[in-house]
């Protein structure tokens, strides 16, 4: 796992070197010492943890995907607050939803949370189900979230196969090739499944899956492992071998495309207009500035939000970029003012634009990038 190897792990005579103990010997006791180890040295204050409630283990693991624990956590608080319980949050209006998600990124999950309250509601009567396989089935849980809910919540025997947990496999049982690929991510489903502990009572199988996050999330890091406290490092094949780096083996390099756009900052006063983006794609369902393929269109747009009159030009403002996972989104913001009153007639009879005063924007969905164009901005808008 770290930078730093064992004394043991640096003895090693070449990087194909076999690891300590069999797979077979440590297959048998992974369990047993992962969960010694989580008892003592895992993570135990943290605020979903230490409830059988399935709403709130629900909430946190939504959240938690491909987020950090200290990101999340201020998030889970609010939700909680506003939303103390499933059938709160299945009556919202899914815009209030999106409002307070805004900054959390992957949208697609805020819009599934909602769905899945109302789902949970109204065929559940508001209490989740107890197998893994009817919590796979419900909006925005797949395969793993539907484990790590049935065995916190439920004491299940599941099986969980996050990016943490695929990357502590990868290591210490030296799982060769790219674990988005199908055929390795079929055997890591495998391997995972052949450790879980047998004849554990539930607080033993909770102990086991919140230490395979654990051990993924403060030792088996992906950048510096901290191979010196993981109590697998003297058997672990990245470990014994040095090959921390190359496990799991990365993605296979793609060109990441670029996309450019124009985002129109159109002034009202104090106020700025929104349009609300379509449900599917890049911030579905948010509220973001009017957008346009160049400039040209991006000036016809901002006419029309005017209704035809009064319209300053477009002033150029600082271009700023923002990186998505399969592409890389330039933005290039202009800045126009409107006449005072002529924007409040614009919107009128068009539920999805919107004038919005810049100490409002709490209150609407905006993603991240947009928010802080805002923000910047405010100081001089106002």
């Amino acid at each position: 796992m770290p930078s730093r190897l064992t004394s043991r792990s640096a003895e090693r005579s070449s990087p194909s070197a076999a690891p300590a103990a069999s797979a077979s010997s440590l297959t048998s006791d992974f369990s047993s010492r992962l969960v010694a180890w989580q008892r003592k040295h895992g993570r135990h204050d943290l605020p979903w943890q230490n409830t059988r409630d399935a709403y709130r283990i629900w909430l946190s693991e939504i959240m938690l995907q491909q987020t950090q624990v200290s990101t999340v956590i201020p998030y889970y608080a609010k939700f909680l607050a506003r939303f103390p319980d499933v059938a709160a949050l299945a009556a919202a209006p899914v815009d209030d939803v999106m409002a307070l998600w805004a900054g959390l990124g992957y949208y697609t999950r805020a819009r599934n949370l909602h769905r899945c309250a109302q789902v949970v509601v109204q065929q559940y009567g508001g209490a989740f189900p107890a197998s893994v396989d009817e919590l796979a089935e419900l909006p925005g849980i797949g395969r793993s979230t539907a484990a790590a809910i049935a065995s916190f919540a439920f004491g299940a025997r599941a099986t969980i196969l996050d990016g943490n947990v695929k990357r502590v496999l990868a290591r210490v049982f030296g799982v060769e090739g790219f674990p988005g690929e199908k055929k390795v991510e079929n055997a890591m489903w495998t391997l995972a499944e052949s450790l879980l502990p047998s004849n554990a009572s539930d607080d033993e199988v909770s102990a086991y899956t919140q230490g395979l996050m654990d051990l993924g999330a403060t030792l088996c890091v992906r950048g510096k492992p901290d191979c010196l406290r993981c109590p697998f490092a003297a058997d672990c094949v990245a470990n014994v071998t040095g090959r921390q780096r190359e496990l799991p083996t990365a993605r296979p390099k793609k060109a990441v495309p670029t996309r450019r756009t124009w985002m129109l900052v159109l002034r009202d006063g104090n106020a700025v207009m929104l349009e609300k983006r379509p449900p599917s794609g890049i911030w579905g369902g948010l509220w973001s500035l009017p957008e346009a393929a160049d400039e040209a269109a991006l000036a016809t747009r901002a006419r029309e939000f005017g209704g035809g009159a009064g319209v300053s030009s477009l002033a150029p403002l600082a271009p700023l970029t923002h990186v998505f996972t399969h592409f890389k989104l330039d933005i290039e913001p202009r800045l126009a003012e409107l006449e005072r009153g002529v924007g409040a007639l614009a919107a009128l009879g068009d539920a999805d634009t919107a004038w919005v005063a810049l100490s409002d924007l709490d209150s609407f969905g905006v993603p991240a990038p947009v928010r802080k164009l805002l923000d910047g901005l405010q100081g001089s808008l106002i």
